[in-house]
């Protein structure tokens, strides 16, 4: 799933580049990394990327092995739930008994073999029971507000050097700290890392029963694939649909569904602050990504241009990005506000900045 507004990140990120095509932490982008850390468990002729389309001919140049075909824009934004109907009922057409990996483009997983590992993992407790939905739990280590969370049940019997994984007794939505504090105490709870296992013949069924208007839409799109109408059908059908995320539509009601605690670091870069946590801190506190001196900086974030010298002097828990036509300069613990300077910048025309 590549979709995004390319908000969080700005001005690095932008609508024509969400922060998924970016290179926050490493070599590669995000959605290069996403694709890259399957492997050979699945290869790039079974790899389907939903996306908008106005990000395709972007998404294709960064990842030229992946069949241009298989990188679907959708025409508007609708949330998870359409957006994995439309990719199952695709692949179901493709193989009936096909297992789906569904995976956010957006997430930074630093132990790839181990992730490789989970995966074949989650595919055996599918193969073994095929109504079967598989999701992976991250242990907390705070008590996150802006994740959704996992209540385990029951153990279920590892096969080997197999992860830790358990039935779900519950999905809760994003609660308050207070809760979430209770969450963790319990030692019982997950966060939601919203990557999922299960047959594509599994999750239409779900969503029939529960969506059904949203799976006659899909199947009219579906229908027309390749047809030459398929633009304008694509176009009508989808922006037809009600936004709803895949948890709402379906994931809070459904009954046989798995846990596996994560074997593998895992991290949900939301905003500038996650930077820290992925590239480290210097002695003063400071995360630089960028050609810097800083003289009594503290508690920063500092990203730019390598060929463009950013100077702080005297500042600290600041938030400081650079790029070729805008700079942010912003209080850290503010950074929530940025939602709120772009959509000025959208009320006074300035779309050359989003």
């Amino acid at each position: 799933m590549a979709g995004g507004a390319g908000t969080r990140f700005w001005p690095a990120s932008r609508a024509s580049l969400p922060k998924q095509l970016l290179n926050l932490t490493g070599t590669q982008t995000m959605i290069q990394a996403t694709v890259g850390r399957l492997g050979e468990l699945v290869p790039p002729d079974r790899t389907l990327i939903i996306t908008n389309q106005r990000l395709v001919d972007e998404i294709a140049e960064q990842l030229p092995h992946v069949p241009r075909d298989s990188i679907v824009g959708e025409p508007c934004k609708r949330d998870t739930a359409p957006c994995i109907g439309l990719a199952a009922m695709y692949l179901a057409g493709r193989d009936e008994q096909a297992t789906m990996v569904v995976m956010p483009s957006d997430h930074v997983i630093q132990d790839e073999t181990a992730f490789r590992q989970a995966l074949a993992q989650a595919a055996r407790l599918v193969d073994e029971q095929p109504g079967r939905i598989v999701t992976f739990g991250i242990r907390p280590t705070y008590p996150a507000e802006t994740f959704g969370y996992i209540e385990r049940g029951g153990a279920i019997e590892p096969v080997g050097n197999e992860a830790a994984a358990y039935g779900v007794r519950q999905f809760r939505e994003k609660p308050k700290a207070d809760v979430a504090r209770e969450y963790i105490d319990s030692g019982n709870f997950y966060w939601n890392s919203g990557i999922f296992i299960w047959r594509a013949e599994t999750i239409l069924a779900e969503l029939s029963a529960r969506q059904p208007e949203m799976v006659e839409h899909l199947r009219a799109i579906v229908e027309a694939w390749g047809a030459a109408d398929f633009s304008p059908t694509f176009d009508r059908e989808f922006t037809a649909i009600n936004s709803i995320s895949i948890d709402y539509a379906v994931m809070e009601h459904a009954t046989d569904v798995v846990v596996i605690e994560a074997p593998f670091d895992w991290d949900d870069v939301g905003n500038w602050q996650s930077l820290p946590r992925l590239l480290g801190t210097d002695d003063d506190g400071n995360t630089i990504d960028a050609k810097h001196i800083g003289l009594k900086t503290s508690g920063s974030i500092v990203r730019g241009d390598a060929d463009h010298l950013l100077v702080t002097l005297g500042v600290s828990d600041c938030i400081v990005v650079q790029t070729p036509d805008a700079t942010l300069i912003a209080n850290k613990h503010d950074e929530e506000s940025i939602r709120e300077l772009v959509k000025i910048m959208e009320q006074r025309g300035w779309r050359e900045y989003l």
